[in-house]
């Protein structure tokens, strides 16, 4: 029974145990990885995957997935630098462009409750919409002369005594999900949800609603993302985004939450995007390719996935 519940915890801490082994062994390799400047960049990288990654883990704790968080983030993106180009004030841009995240991500719930779509399948179907309709939008051009608001730029570039502001809002938000998860109701409906949605509907929960509200999440998340970039590169591109669903994915994967729903950590979604953010890293200091880079993904998420199926 001890060694039994040794083994359990050991798989809990799993991903922190892995993080830790990965930062001592690069640190090792290359000097330059464990600089102050090194570890506060990473973090700046990370918090994009970071905020991505905890509305994916909601979806993911719902049972769903969420394919379409590239394609949210580059079309909010493009619509809110297309309102500033017009002269509208900055701030009501970015919030038109939170509330439009949060409208696409409903969307994408819409079509798994109502429409009775697997999600991997109605993602897919509002990624590929969605992708189509910021093309179209910008006409495949990128959209800059951003001019030059100091909310936009602080946003992604700014600090606050030396720490970056994305890395303060990735640190908030994710207490907030912690929070969210693990103190209130509908944090315990997202789980029920996720393990068992027919006793779940049996207690009086709403599946649907949940449901919608997970992706609807997910979508705010992609948009507030997709905001910090905006103010990092002060302009909009139409290719924004591809590949980030990966990245988020496999994040939530790597820190133990179940692909089949209704069990993981927020925590853990936090730990796995740093092990995203430190390979990244790491593999750009040692001159890895990122053809290779995306190998090493593609296997750190099928590790994650039948370590998941085997517990």
């Amino acid at each position: 029974m001890e060694n039994n519940k040794l083994i359990n915890r050991v798989q809990d801490l799993g991903a922190l145990i892995a993080l830790v082994l990965l930062v001592v062994v690069i640190s090792f390799i290359s000097p330059e990885f464990r600089t102050v400047d090194n570890f506060l960049s990473l973090l700046r990288q990370s918090s994009i995957n970071g905020l991505i990654a905890f509305g994916m883990t909601c979806v993911i704790l719902t049972g769903g997935i969420d394919l379409s968080v590239g394609s949210v983030l580059a079309l909010t993106t493009a619509i809110c630098a297309s309102l500033i180009v017009k002269g509208t004030p900055v701030a009501l841009a970015m919030i038109i462009a939170l509330v439009i995240g949060v409208v696409f991500g409903a969307i994408s719930g819409i079509f798994v409750t109502k429409g009775r779509l697997q999600p991997f399948i109605a993602t897919l179907i509002t990624m590929t919409v969605f992708r189509g309709a910021t093309m179209i939008f910008m006409d495949g051009k990128p959209i800059s002369n951003l001019g030059s608001s100091f909310l936009l730029k602080f946003l992604g570039k700014g600090a606050i005594l030396g720490i970056p502001l994305p890395v303060i809002l990735f640190i908030i938000i994710f207490a907030i999900f912690m929070f969210a998860l693990e103190k209130t109701t509908f944090g315990r409906r997202i789980y029920a949800t996720g393990s068992n949605w027919k006793s779940a509907k049996l207690a009086g929960v709403n599946i649907d609603r949940t449901k919608i509200a997970a992706y609807a999440i997910s979508g705010l998340m992609s948009a507030m993302a997709g905001l910090i970039l905006l103010s990092r590169l002060n302009s909009a591109q139409p290719t924004l985004g591809t590949g980030y669903e990966l990245d988020a994915i496999a994040a939530v994967a790597l820190g133990g939450v179940s692909m089949n729903g209704g069990r993981g950590r927020i925590w853990g979604t936090f730990v796995g995007v740093l092990i995203i953010a430190v390979l990244n890293n790491g593999l750009n200091i040692l001159g890895v390719s990122s053809y290779y880079q995306d190998v090493v993904k593609g296997l750190v998420i099928l590790i994650a996935v039948l370590s998941d199926r085997k517990r």
